[in-house]
C-alpha cells in the first residue's frame, strides 16, 4: 500500500533529527515512556546517584520522582522542570538531582520518537516527540501539504483536552509545540489560552523565514543545542497570567546581539554601545527583560539599569518584569530610594534588604540622582563600575542634556537603546546639541525588525487608512472626499478649527463608530491638534449625548501644564526637553509648581467630573497623585473596553499598548515617527475579527503617511503596510461568493453534502467569505448593494455554517474523531456580545407594542436571530416556545420581562429536576458543583461528577462513559440556562 505524504514527511524528519544527534527510541505508550524516562534520568544524574549509593533509582525512589513530576498545572510543571530536585533515597541519603541542565543547556540527553499512543478521554497518537532527559519537551504535529496549519494547531488543542493530562501527565511538560505541513512550519509555547495568532515562524538573523521543516527549519531550530537554549533561556514563565511564553526569532537575535556585545567588551577598551530597531508592537518589553535578566547574571556586569521616560511606563515595566520573574524588581518611588538601589542599601516597605542587579527607573529620577549635590558622595562610587543602561523608546528621551550627563557621569557604562522608530537625519529635530540621530548617540544598530517584517510574520496588522473631508480653496486644491465642508478662508488654522467643520467631524464619528469598531467590540482614540480644539470636541460629544444622539462613553486626558500647539506636530514629542517641567507624557516626579493654563485646567477638571459620574470615581487635578491615578484608570478602562473613544493631544500616542483598540481618528498634523507611533496604537494582534488597524484621517496626511513608511521601511512597503481600497475587497468578496455557490448552489445543497470532506470545503469557503466581509464592514462606504450576495443570503448560509458547528460540537462523544474537529470556525467573526437574552426580551417588548399590526415579520426576524447568534442557539427552542405560547396571552408589554423570568425559572427547575432524577444525582451536591463551576470557570473533573451520584458508584469499566455523559448534560444545562443571559 502506498504511504501517505504525512507518513513520508514524518520518516524524513526523524532521519534528519538523527543526523543532528538525536537517538531514535521506540515508545508505544505510557509504560515505555516511563521506563525510558527512568533510564534517561539515571544517565543524566549519574554522578549524583553514584555519590549517594546505587547508580539507578529503585522502584520506590522512582515513584518519589514521579510524585514530583505529577504535581501542578502546565505552568507549575514548567517551574518544576527548571528547579533542582530532592528526594530521600531508600538508604536515607539525600539525593539532589535535576530534570534539565539549565546552565549548560547542551549537556542534556536527546531522543526522538514517533506515534506515541496515549489514552485519556480518547486514544490519541502523537506524530513526532522530542525527549530531553526522557521528558517529552517538544511535540511536533504534521499535516500533509495543502492543509491549513491551523488544523494542526486545533489538533494539538484537542490532544490537550483529551489525553495530555492522562496517566502520569508527562506530556504536560511539553515546552514548545511545532506544527507543520512541510512547506509551512510554526512554533509556540504550551499555553492553551492562546489563539493561532500567537504562533510564530522561525527566521534567520536577517528575518528571512525558514518555513520548510526539512529544508531550513529543522537544521536551524531543532539542532539540539539551539533547541535546549530556547527552552532553558528563552521560554519565560509569566507569573501574572500563569502561562509560558517563548521568544520570537527577532527577539532571540536581539538579545543574543546585546549579550555578545557586552561579553566581547574588553576591560582596556572603551565600551561599545548599540541600539535595537524593532517596530512598534513587536514586544520590546519581553525582549528587554530577557536581555536584562541574562546580562545581570554576567560576572563582569555590576548593574543593569532599564530606563523609561514616563512614570506610568516605570510602574508598567516593573509590573511586566515581575510578571516574567516574580520579585525580580522592587520599584523605587523616589530618587532617594533609587540611589539606595544603586548602592545596594535599599530596604523595601516590608523591611527586607533588596540588593538586585536589575533596576528599573525613569530618566527623570536617574537625572536627579547624578545631578543633585546631596547624592554626589554616594553615586560617585559607581562612576567606574560596569553598568549596562538599556533605554526604552530611546527615540523620545535621548536627545537633550540628560543623555550627555549620564554618559559623562558613568565612565565605564555601556548604553543600549530600543526603538520602533529611530531618529534619522530626515526626522531629526535640532536643539542646542545640533541635529543628532539614533546612530550618533548609540552607534551600531545591532538588530533590525521593521514594520514590513512584522506584517509579513503576522505579528502586527496592516493599516486601513481613510481620508475624510473636502475643502474648497481659492486655487481649487482638493484635500480628499466625504465630508462636504466649504470654507473659503486663506487662514488654515481658522479653517481647521471652524465650528462647522468640528461639528461635522463629530457627527461623522458618531455615525460610523459602531461600524469601525465592530459594534463597539473594540475601542478608539481620537488625536487632536491642540488642547483648545480638543475641548471643543469634548463639548460637542457631550452636548450630542445629552440630546440623545449617541450613547458612547467619551473620555479625555491632556497636559494642563503647557498648552501644546501645532508647531510641535513634527513627530517629536518634547524630545529636547530636559525634564525639568511636567512633560506631555506624564513625567516621573511632578514638581510642586505647575505652569497652569487656567481655562484648560478648569475644563479638564470638568471632564474628569463627568468621568467620575460615569464610573463612580473621585479623581481630580488638584494633586499630582490623583491626576496620575486618573491617567492609569483611563488606560485600564480603554483596555477593558469601558471607554469607547479617548480624546488626546499627545498622551497615549506612544507607549500605550491595548489590543482591544482598533481605530484612530486623526485631526492632527502627524509626521515621521510621530505618525507611525500614533497609527501603531491600532495594529496589535488580537483575533480574527480584528483584521486591521483603522485610521480615519480628517486631514490630508496621505503624503506624510507615504513619507513616514518610506523612511522606516522603503517606498515599496506602502502597499504592504496600507490595506487596499474598498473596491478591491468587494471584488474579492464576489469571487469568494462565486466559489461558495460553485460548491453549494442552494441552501438545500448544504444539507445534501455527502462526506465530511465536502462539509469541510463548504466551511472553508464560507469562512473565507466571512473574513472578507469582516474587512468590508469596517469601511464607511460598505453597503450590501455593492455585492453579488444579498444580506439575507449571507445570513441564510451563516445559519447552515452554524448548524455544522453544532453538529461537530454535539458529536464529540463519538469515539471516531471527526476531521471537522480540527477546523477553526472563527465564531468571533459572527458573535456580537450585545445579542443576548436581555436583548431578545427588549425585542419582545417592542414586538408586543406593535398593536393591531402584522407582527409575523418581526417574529421571523427574532427567530432568525435565534438561529444565527452563537450565544442563543442553545436557548432557541425554549425562547421560541415562550414567543408562541406565552407572549400571545400577555396584555401589557411592560409585563414581558417578569413573565419571561417566571417562565425561564420554571423551565430551569424542571430541566434540573429531570437531570438529577434521570442520572440519580444528589440535588444539593449538583447545585453546589454548578455554582462552583460558574464561579471558578473550571470545568469539573470526571471524579467530581461521579461523586454526585446517590447510592452505588459505577464500576471501573463504566466510570468513563457514565462520567462523560453526566458532565456533558451538566455543561449543556449551564450553557442553556445560565450563559449569555445578560
Amino acid at each position: 500500500m502506498a504511504k501517505q505524504s504525512e507518513q513520508i514527511l514524518e520518516e524524513q524528519l526523524i532521519v534528519q533529527l538523527q543526523k543532528l544527534g538525536y537517538t531514535y527510541v521506540q515508545i508505544d505508550g505510557e509504560v515505555d515512556l516511563l521506563f525510558n524516562l527512568k533510564r534517561q534520568l539515571e544517565k543524566h544524574n549519574q554522578s549524583a546517584l553514584k555519590r549517594t549509593g546505587e547508580e539507578q533509582f529503585s522502584v520506590t525512589e522512582f515513584e518519589r520522582v514521579l510524585n514530583i513530576l505529577n504535581k501542578g498545572s502546565v505552568f507549575e510543571k514548567g517551574k518544576t522542570l527548571r528547579q533542582k530536585q530532592h528526594i530521600l533515597r531508600d538508604n536515607g541519603d539525600n539525593l539532589y538531582f535535576e530534570f534539565l541542565n539549565i546552565e549548560h543547556w547542551c549537556q542534556n540527553q536527546y531522543q526522538v520518537t514517533n506515534q506515541v499512543s496515549q489514552e485519556g478521554k480518547y486514544k490519541n497518537r502523537y506524530d513526532v516527540t522530542i525527549l530531553i532527559n526522557g521528558l517529552p519537551l517538544v511535540q511536533i504535529e504534521l499535516k500533509r501539504r495543502g492543509l491549513e496549519l491551523k488544523e494542526a494547531f486545533n489538533q494539538v488543542n484537542r490532544y490537550q483536552r483529551h489525553s495530555f493530562s492522562s496517566n502520569a501527565a508527562l506530556f504536560q511538560y511539553v515546552q514548545i509545540f511545532i506544527i507543520s505541513n512541510g512547506v509551512n512550519t510554526k512554533y509556540y509555547a504550551n499555553n492553551r489560552n492562546q489563539s493561532f495568532k500567537q504562533t510564530f515562524y522561525w527566521t534567520d538573523i536577517e528575518n528571512k523565514r525558514l518555513s520548510n521543516i526539512l529544508n531550513g527549519f529543522t537544521d536551524a531550530f531543532l539542532e539540539p543545542c539551539h533547541l535546549s537554549k530556547m527552552i532553558c533561556k528563552y521560554v519565560v514563565l509569566n507569573e501574572t497570567y500563569k502561562i509560558p511564553m517563548v521568544l520570537r526569532p527577532y527577539q532571540f537575535y536581539a538579545v543574543e546581539a546585546l549579550i555578545e556585545r557586552v561579553k566581547s567588551q574588553g576591560l582596556a577598551t572603551q565600551p561599545k554601545n548599540g541600539y535595537i530597531w524593532h517596530t512598534t508592537g513587536s514586544g520590546k518589553t519581553l525582549t528587554s527583560f530577557k536581555a536584562s535578566q541574562i546580562l545581570m547574571a554576567l560576572p563582569q556586569v555590576h548593574k543593569v539599569v532599564f530606563v523609561v521616560d514616563r512614570k506610568d511606563l516605570d510602574n508598567q515595566t516593573i509590573k511586566e518584569f515581575n510578571s516574567f520573574q516574580e520579585g525580580s524588581i522592587d520599584g523605587s518611588d523616589n530618587t532617594q530610594n533609587l540611589v539606595k538601589q544603586f548602592t545596594g542599601t535599599y530596604v523595601d516597605k516590608k523591611g527586607e534588604s533588596k540588593n538586585s542587579n536589575l533596576i528599573v527607573t525613569t530618566i527623570q529620577k536617574l537625572n536627579t540622582a547624578i545631578s543633585k549635590l546631596k547624592y554626589e558622595s554616594k553615586m560617585s562610587e559607581l562612576k567606574d563600575k560596569r553598568i549596562i543602561f538599556i533605554f526604552d523608546e530611546c527615540h523620545r528621551s535621548q536627545f537633550g542634556d540628560t543623555h550627555k550627563r549620564i554618559k559623562e557621569f558613568f565612565s565605564n557604562a555601556q548604553m543600549f537603546g530600543f526603538t520602533g522608530t529611530p531618529i534619522f537625519a530626515d526626522n531629526a529635530a535640532k536643539n542646542e546639541h545640533g541635529k543628532r540621530t539614533t546612530k550618533d548617540l548609540f552607534e551600531d544598530c545591532l538588530h533590525k525588525y521593521v514594520i514590513t517584517d512584522a506584517i509579513k510574520d503576522e505579528n502586527v496588522l496592516k493599516f486601513s487608512v481613510e481620508y475624510v473631508g473636502r475643502y474648497k480653496w481659492k486655487d481649487e486644491r482638493p484635500f480628499a472626499s466625504n465630508i462636504d465642508i466649504e470654507v473659503e478662508d486663506i487662514d488654515t488654522k481658522e479653517l481647521m478649527e471652524d465650528g462647522v467643520r468640528l461639528e461635522k467631524i463629530t457627527d461623522y464619528i458618531i455615525a460610523h463608530h459602531s461600524r469601525k469598531t465592530h459594534n463597539r467590540d473594540f475601542t478608539a482614540m481620537f488625536c487632536i491638534n491642540n488642547v483648545a480644539t480638543l475641548i471643543k470636541y469634548v463639548d460637542l460629544f457631550k452636548r450630542k449625548k445629552e440630546e440623545g444622539l449617541h450613547n458612547l462613553n467619551i473620555a479625555t486626558i491632556f497636559s494642563y501644564g503647557v498648552n501644546e500647539d501645532d508647531a510641535d506636530a513634527n513627530g517629536i514629542l518634547n524630545a529636547d526637553q530636559d525634564f525639568d517641567q511636567v512633560d506631555l507624557e506624564m513625567a516621573a516626579e511632578p514638581p510642586a509648581g505647575y505652569k497652569i493654563n487656567l481655562h484648560s485646567r478648569e475644563k479638564l477638571e470638568e471632564f474628569i467630573g463627568d468621568y467620575n459620574k460615569l464610573f463612580g470615581d473621585n479623581f481630580t487635578t488638584r494633586d499630582s497623585q490623583s491626576f496620575y491615578n486618573y491617567f492609569n484608570d483611563v488606560s485600564k478602562k480603554v483596555k477593558e473596553r469601558k471607554i469607547d473613544i479617548l480624546l488626546v493631544v499627545n498622551m497615549f500616542l506612544t507607549g500605550f499598548d491595548s489590543p482591544t483598540l482598533n481605530t484612530m481618528y486623526v485631526d492632527k498634523n502627524l509626521r515621521y515617527h510621530g505618525l507611525i507611533q500614533a497609527f501603531s496604537r491600532t495594529n496589535r494582534i488580537l483575533n480574527e475579527q480584528k483584521s486591521q488597524g483603522n485610521i480615519v484621517a480628517f486631514r490630508n496626511l496621505k503624503s506624510r503617511t507615504d513619507e513616514a513608511i518610506t523612511l522606516f521601511s522603503n517606498k515599496e512597503a506602502i502597499e504592504v503596510i496600507i490595506m487596499k481600497p474598498y473596491e478591491d475587497y468587494a471584488v474579492k468578496f464576489d469571487e469568494a461568493f462565486d466559489h461558495l455557490i460553485a460548491l453549494t448552489p442552494t441552501l438545500e445543497s448544504v444539507d445534501e453534502l455527502v462526506s465530511e470532506d465536502d462539509e469541510l470545503a463548504f466551511i472553508k469557503a464560507f469562512r473565507d467569505l466571512m473574513r472578507i466581509k469582516n474587512i468590508l464592514a469596517s469601511f464607511s462606504d460598505f453597503k450590501w448593494e455593492d455585492l453579488e450576495m444579498t444580506e439575507q443570503q449571507f445570513e441564510d448560509y451563516k445559519s447552515k455554517y452554524l448548524d455544522l458547528y453544532d453538529k461537530v460540537k454535539s458529536g464529540h462523544e463519538k469515539e471516531k474523531v471527526s476531521i471537522l474537529e480540527d477546523v477553526d470556525f472563527e465564531l468571533e467573526l459572527i458573535h456580537r456580545d450585545e445579542i443576548n437574552v436581555s436583548y431578545i426580551i427588549q425585542l419582545l417588548i417592542k414586538l408586543k407594542s406593535q398593536k393591531q399590526k402584522d407582527t409575523s415579520k418581526a417574529e421571523q426576524e427574532i427567530f432568525n436571530l435565534l438561529s444565527n447568534e452563537t450565544t442563543l442557539r442553545s436557548k432557541r427552542e425554549l425562547i421560541e416556545k415562550f414567543i408562541l405560547e406565552n407572549l400571545p396571552v400577555i396584555e401589557n408589554p411592560d409585563e414581558v420581562p417578569e413573565a419571561f423570568d417566571k417562565y425561564w425559572n420554571k423551565e430551569q427547575e424542571e430541566a434540573f429536576s429531570k437531570l438529577v432524577t434521570e442520572e440519580n444525582l444528589s440535588a444539593g451536591k449538583t447545585e453546589k458543583l454548578i455554582e462552583n463551576y460558574l464561579f471558578a470557570e473550571r470545568q469539573p473533573l470526571r471524579d467530581e461528577v461521579l461523586e454526585l451520584i446517590d447510592g452505588d458508584k459505577p464500576s471501573v469499566l463504566h466510570r468513563k462513559k457514565l462520567g462523560d455523559r453526566i458532565l456533558k448534560r451538566l455543561m449543556d444545562f449551564v450553557e442553556t440556562f445560565m450563559n449569555g443571559m445578560m
